[in-house]
């Protein structure tokens, strides 16, 4: 059950800079339509805060924070990008 919230709430901000004109719900664009540079910044941004949020859960279910190789960040972060794929669909092809 916990597993399945976590993934969903990882789908959903993988999805969040490909949803939204706007960068961090900060900066609105002038063009109402946000720079593909500025969404791939935006999803390294919400990498990292997702990244966050999933080591609290975590540190509150086990206890303590397993230590990670890199080749573990390289895989989530492809995993987030694979997340993101439907908004990146939605707003770069069908619009």
């Amino acid at each position: 059950m916990t597993q399945s919230i976590l993934i969903l709430i990882t789908i959903i901000m993988a999805n969040i800079p490909w949803m939204f004109s706007d960068f961090l719900f900060i900066k609105k664009f002038s063009s109402h339509k946000k720079p593909f540079s500025w969404a791939l910044f935006e999803v390294v941004i919400l990498y990292f805060i997702t990244g966050g949020i999933l080591l609290f859960a975590e540190l509150k279910m086990i206890g303590h924070i397993q230590s990670q190789a890199w080749e573990f960040y390289a895989v989530t972060f492809f995993l987030f990008l694979v997340f993101s794929f439907p908004g990146f669909i939605f707003k770069t092809l069908w619009k």
